[in-house]
């Protein structure tokens, strides 16, 4: 019998159980496959607190969507062999709704993955977000250089220029002598959007201290290759962290060999 769900689902007459599921709420009613599709079925799904339940419906309940197309590409055999020069073109039917991290799908009618034509509406719930409410850079020393304008991308990339910024020079896995120039970055969040903003005072704010490191030329195994290495990305901070012990640990963990500071910018 084919899986309706999931490789890990347990079937219970018209009943499919799977306790393994991502967080969803909702109910949807789905109609998939055509008459000639033995995969044909129509289910009604109930997602909650990590489990589905999917009750096995009659195909009549639900048809799916069906429209009569105009068959361009067949040649003239093709044509008196089926006694017709179109074909049926189906897609799923589906009606409900689902809340999965914050944002609801509602669905009434055709799923054609084109969003010309599918009949689906969504939004991400103002009241389950984080919204962004700073960006700022330190100093050499891990003290506030400058909180970053909101979406000003211009001003970021003068702000960053300007903040004083350790090198630290190191060996790559090949023995090759690369340059680190690192900035620390911190990034802060509060919960609610919108009219829901007044939610922050229930939630602490999320705040990620990041290193930001640019290399002088391509760290990894993969340089010089078509994948090519990486010439700079970020680290996440411990609390207490500065510029030389997280570049440190970063080394340790990358098989790379630190050796010096050689300045700052």
């Amino acid at each position: 019998m084919n899986r309706v769900w999931s490789d890990t689902e347990r079937r219970f007459g018209p009943f499919v159980y799977d306790g393994s599921s991502i967080f969803t709420v909702g109910i949807q009613l789905v109609s998939r496959g055509d008459d000639e599709d033995d995969n044909r079925c129509v289910s009604l799904r109930l997602f909650g607190f990590r489990r589905t339940l999917i009750l096995l419906l009659p195909s009549w309940m639900l048809r799916p969507y069906a429209e009569k197309v105009k068959a361009k590409s067949w040649d003239a055999a093709t044509i008196r062999r089926m006694g017709r020069d179109w074909y049926w073109h189906v897609e799923p039917r589906e009606f409900g709704f689902t809340i999965h991290n914050g944002h609801l799908s509602v669905s009434y009618g055709r799923q054609s993955n084109d969003s010309s034509t599918e009949q689906r509406w969504g939004m991400f719930l103002p009241w389950t977000q984080w919204r962004h409410v700073r960006h700022s850079f330190y100093d050499m020393d891990g003290d506030l250089f400058a909180h970053v304008p909101d979406r000003d991308w211009d001003a970021r990339r003068k702000l960053e220029t300007a903040c004083p910024a350790p090198r630290f020079d190191f060996l790559d896995f090949d023995g090759e002598r690369i340059t680190a120039t690192t900035r620390i970055e911190e990034r802060e969040w509060r919960f609610g959007e919108g009219r829901f903003k007044w939610l922050s005072i229930f939630r602490r704010p999320k705040v990620r201290r990041s290193l930001d490191l640019q290399f002088s030329s391509e760290v990894g195994r993969r340089k010089g290759s078509w994948k090519g290495g990486t010439i700079g990305h970020s680290i996440d901070m411990l609390p207490g962290e500065l510029h030389e012990a997280a570049f440190r640990r970063y080394c340790a963990k990358e098989g790379l060999t630190f050796i010096e500071q050689i300045g700052g910018e």
